[in-house]
């Protein structure tokens, strides 16, 4: 009941706040729209869409049976958590989180391996990393690859650590038959359940996608609007001196409270504010670094809400994202340290997203971008599955002679 009360008054508080401070929260909004527009809206669209038929097709199945022997040893949990890793990583979130919970909704997965899995999978995408914040926020492509290749560890990291949340898991499937056999039976049994036209099946993806970015976008306006009334009001000025003192005893840049606070609410305004700042190089792609993998309140409020119906606990995510935060800034600056020519070295091995016209471009720029990196994922299923379907009717001559 107390609880209740408290969330009242704070959205009271807030209302009142927004009333005081009209056009601060209406040009907040207004900002808020163009970040979906123009760089949310374009670069989730196919990932979502794709995620969506290959689960209906059965490919998140087939994927499964082969990934099992990998992710259960290293992570504790089932093969087809391989699917929401990879696509979380290739998209950025919240694409991780819903995967995730439409897995625990179709029995795949556990609630405790949900709770694993929804704070490994979450990270930003490399179209979010490179293009957004390392060219068009540092103007730099070496600090965006550099934020990509701590992001990726980090969510490595974060994995392992999670191996240590405890609960019910899903039964082992004992192995019958081959490898690839089990793979492909996965597949046609997936299929088969799902039972929708293919045509019905990209009707449902498409008008559940647009729902889920609607949504997406509403979170992104609120919280812009949030930061930006909250700081108007000068509430935070307490907490932002507070934070500088604490910054500069443990020797870090105190201009970059700030951005922390900022940060804290929404991620794309506190790795802004993270570059605009007067400190270091270094200082700046750290702070951003935690920011992303703090990933804010917005981001934390729409995976909440694509595990909804799921029984999936926040607590466990919330500590998976901060051990993300410190996972990545820790490695960011190792990056930008002495292992600083690492990003160099690859950042020409990342065409599709080492260009400013991601971030300068248009919204149909950014779509093809996005379209084009989702596109490459797609091929190499398309090729992974092939090759599975050649070998499994593949012809063995033995050339035994006969006694």
């Amino acid at each position: 009941m107390t609880r209740n009360r408290i969330l009242a008054g704070l959205i009271f508080l807030i209302a009142g706040m927004i009333f005081v401070f009209p056009e601060v929260a209406f040009q907040a909004s207004l900002e808020g729209l163009k970040l979906w527009f123009e760089i949310v809206l374009p670069t989730l669209l196919p990932f979502f869409i794709i995620a969506d038929l290959l689960m209906g097709l059965g490919v998140v199945h087939f994927l499964g049976s082969l990934l099992e022997p990998v992710m259960r040893p290293l992570f504790r949990l089932p093969g087809v958590a391989g699917f929401a890793v990879a696509m979380g990583i290739t998209a950025g979130y919240p694409l991780g989180a819903k995967i995730t919970g439409e897995l625990i909704r179709s029995k795949s997965l556990t609630q405790v391996e949900g709770e694993r899995l929804a704070g490994f999978a979450s990270t930003a995408g490399p179209l979010f990393l490179v293009g957004a914040v390392g060219v068009g926020m540092f103007g730099l492509p070496d600090v965006g690859v550099t934020l990509l290749i701590s992001h990726l560890a980090g969510a490595v990291l974060v994995g392992f650590c999670m191996r240590l949340h405890k609960g019910a898991e899903s039964p082992r499937v004992k192995p019958q038959g081959s490898y690839l056999g089990r793979a492909l039976s996965a597949l046609d049994t997936a299929r088969k359940a799902d039972g929708r036209s293919f045509g019905t099946l990209f009707s449902s993806a498409v008008r559940n996608t647009f729902q889920s970015m609607l949504f997406i976008g509403g979170c992104i306006m609120m919280f812009s609007v949030l930061v930006q009334v909250v700081t108007a009001t000068g509430i935070l000025q307490p907490i932002r001196a507070l934070l500088a003192v604490a910054l500069n005893f443990a020797g870090l840049d105190p201009a970059l409270a700030p951005a922390l606070i900022s940060g804290f609410f929404e991620t794309t305004l506190g790795a802004q504010s993270a570059s605009e700042t007067v400190a270091s190089l270094g200082a700046r792609a750290t702070a951003a670094s935690f920011i992303i993998g703090w990933s804010g309140l917005s981001v934390q409020m729409q995976a909440a809400s694509m595990l909804t119906g799921t029984k999936v606990r926040f607590k466990p995510y919330l500590y998976a994202r901060v051990l993300h935060g410190l996972f990545s800034a820790i490695i960011t600056a190792l990056l930008l340290g002495p292992m600083s020519f690492i990003p160099a070295s690859v950042k020409d091995t990342l065409p599709v997203v080492s260009t400013a016209q991601y971030l300068n471009g248009s919204f149909a720029a950014r779509f093809l971008a996005s379209a084009r990196l989702a596109t490459s994922f797609l091929l190499i299923l398309v090729i992974i599955l092939s090759i599975v379907w050649l070998l499994k009717r593949m012809i063995y001559i033995s050339f035994r002679p006969r006694t």
